[in-house]
């Protein structure tokens, strides 16, 4: 079996951030990605998805990210980057590796990683398999629909293409559903429902956010935090109910003509959505722009919450000495959500690591023997 210090899972910038930190201390470690290339699960995003951070705070340690400081990189040119970004530093990534089981070894002497490619033993690993979970949230109601209405989660949306002739309702109105609903509306009559999650008070583009988006990513790393009041309250919202409107707001959706209803999907009459005011929906499409929900059934080491989050702070699992992740929502702060958060969080995560290095060689050195 081989064996390792630590095992990364997962390449996307909280994985790459991690590896960049242990290897800048001289500690081994191995990325794990199921994907073909590093950046694919940015490349798999909706056409038209830009980031809603300025280039100038994408990047991350060690490397700026090549672009206009005050544009906003697409999807592809972030996939891109990350990709540039492993080849750069030279990080040690394992690609078309998926990862079926994490469990603690025999004897309780670290753990051991189950790939399609065979085992991996460790003394720590670092699970950075996304924000939010990569398996869609979507409600059971989903299969009493019509079959001639066509459905699709966020994840699933490319462009308004692949969409069939007639009406788009929108399920969900953080900032991927406002974008999704905006753009669809532009050659559909569009119904976006769900809460409103609020909105930022500035437009991105506009030339104000020059001076406000500093103090906005200074509250939402340093205010915004699981260590504050706000913090705790907001943790909840945004990893249950997602963030606030970004780069479409309400006075877009109202120019483009999205009929909006805070009301919830709770049912279906004559295969049509009902929304909880008794509102039927006649619909061609609709787009579940729900959310994810963790899966962590992979993972058989008891570090998890009724919630089905890990039990965890700042990425540390104190339950399981030796495990942490990274890339959490609100792993410490509203920022651990975007890339100018991540190389923070892996810092930390890195630091931690560092703390057990003594034992870890001993183990190392045991497992040799």
């Amino acid at each position: 079996m081989d064996t390792v210090e630590t095992v990364i899972i997962g390449a996307g910038q909280a994985g790459l951030a991690t590896a960049y930190h242990l290897q800048k201390r001289g500690r081994s470690c191995v990325v794990l990605d199921r994907n073909q290339r590093i950046g694919d699960n940015w490349r798999q995003q909706w056409d038209s998805l830009r980031l809603y951070s300025p280039a100038q705070y994408d990047g991350l340690p060690g490397m700026p990210f090549p672009a206009p400081k005050w544009s906003f990189p697409g999807k592809d040119d972030v996939a891109d980057y990350l990709e540039a970004y492993a080849r750069r530093f030279e990080l040690p990534v394992r690609l078309g590796v998926r990862v079926d089981r994490l469990a603690a070894a025999d004897a309780g002497d670290g753990f051991v990683v189950s790939t399609v490619t065979g085992p991996l033993h460790c003394d720590n690993v670092v699970v950075a398999s996304g924000t939010f979970g990569r398996t869609p949230k979507v409600p059971e109601l989903t299969a009493d629909l019509d079959p001639s209405i066509l459905q699709l989660h966020s994840s699933e949306y490319r462009r308004p293409g692949q969409l069939r002739d007639g009406p788009v309702l929108v399920v969900g109105a953080s900032h991927s559903g406002c974008d999704i609903a905006y753009e669809v509306a532009a050659t559909r009559p569009t119904t976006l429902v769900g809460r409103d999650c609020g909105q930022i008070p500035v437009r991105l583009d506009s030339r104000r956010m020059h001076v406000i988006f500093p103090a906005l990513l200074f509250v939402w790393s340093h205010l915004v935090t699981r260590r504050t009041p706000i913090g705790r309250k907001e943790m909840s919202e945004i990893r249950f109910h997602g963030g606030p409107m970004l780069r479409v707001q309400r006075p877009d959706l109202a120019e483009r003509g999205v009929v909006r209803n805070e009301a919830r999907v709770e049912g279906v009459r004559d295969g049509r959505p009902v929304l909880a005011d008794g509102t039927v929906v006649d619909a061609a499409n609709v787009v579940w722009a729900t959310g994810f929900r963790q899966a962590f059934d992979w993972i058989d080491l008891p570090v998890f919450g009724e919630d089905g989050w890990p039990r965890e702070y700042r990425g540390v699992a104190d339950d399981v000495p030796g495990l942490f992740f990274c890339g959490l929502s609100m792993q410490y702060a509203f920022s651990s959500m975007l890339l100018a958060g991540a190389g923070r969080d892996a810092e930390y995560v890195v630091s931690r690591i560092e703390e057990r290095a003594p034992q870890s060689a001993r183990s190392q050195k045991a497992t040799a023997a």
